[in-house]
């Protein structure tokens, strides 16, 4: 079986952008080799990149063109090969190549893939997609990376009014840039 999984950025006080859609400047805050590392590890280890509408826009529009201006090259070309699942009722083309537009049951279509055998899923960023995600208990692992920013506002990763989940610590990573990598799965009964 496939595990869900969960990557993302915040900052300490919770938020994973500011207040604008990809205002993310803290993420140069965290980013060094380590985070490069566990990047190009996790793309390695995934049969599906998945996304809400908004973060997929985002995410095409840079890394598209990624590959060929940055030092992050291999991540570029994993991020463009793997295939893409973007959920959304109101996207009526996807121009990133390998994505597949899927309009209806979210969650019942991450769980047919989760009982398939295979490499993981990975979410990234897609918060409003996550929530549905986490409210539907479909999250094997919860992959945090705390910035070491207090930001003051912005949008939280975790809004009020989501289910409540118990989890176990599997790991923690301390990063040379003063951030922290936690990696958190569900608690076994």
């Amino acid at each position: 079986m496939r595990k869900l999984i969960m990557w993302n950025v915040m900052t300490l006080d919770g938020y994973f952008e500011g207040n604008q859609n990809w205002d993310l400047s803290f993420h140069n805050i965290i980013w060094g080799q380590e985070l490069e590392k566990l990047s190009l590890e996790q793309l390695q280890s995934a049969d599906y990149l998945v996304f809400g509408r908004v973060t997929y826009e985002g995410m095409a529009a840079y890394w598209t063109k990624a590959e060929a201006e940055t030092a992050e090259q291999e991540v570029a070309k994993l991020m463009n090969s793997i295939p893409k699942l973007v959920f959304s009722k109101t996207l009526k083309s996807a121009e990133w190549n390998n994505t597949t537009i899927i309009s209806e049951n979210a969650s019942d279509e991450i769980q047919k893939l989760k009982e398939q055998d295979g490499k993981d899923i990975y979410v990234f960023g897609s918060a409003n997609l996550s929530e549905t995600f986490i409210n539907d208990n479909l999250f094997d692992e919860y992959r945090i990376g705390i910035a070491p920013v207090i930001l003051g506002n912005g949008r939280p990763l975790f809004r009020q009014g989501i289910n409540s989940n118990n989890l176990s610590l599997g790991s923690t990573q301390q990063l040379l840039t003063g951030g922290v990598v936690l990696k958190y799965s569900k608690k076994q009964d």
